[in-house]
């Protein structure tokens, strides 16, 4: 029983840590190309073809 509750804490650390991540990253959620209400910086939807999420992603 020990042995769970080790292992349900350590997923529960790791799972706060890329809480924590995602907070300080401070980039607004989005939907996928097939998410709903993709839209591009002009307020029209967008479609997969038209899609530019990879090319706005700062690689560093």
């Amino acid at each position: 029983m020990g042995m769970v509750l080790l292992v349900a804490a350590a997923f529960g650390l790791i799972m706060l840590a890329m809480a924590v991540g995602v907070i300080f990253a401070n980039r607004p959620l989005r939907g996928s190309c097939g998410g709903p209400a993709v839209l591009d910086p002009d307020g029209n939807p967008m479609t997969c073809p038209d899609c530019t999420c990879d090319a706005a992603v700062d690689v560093e």
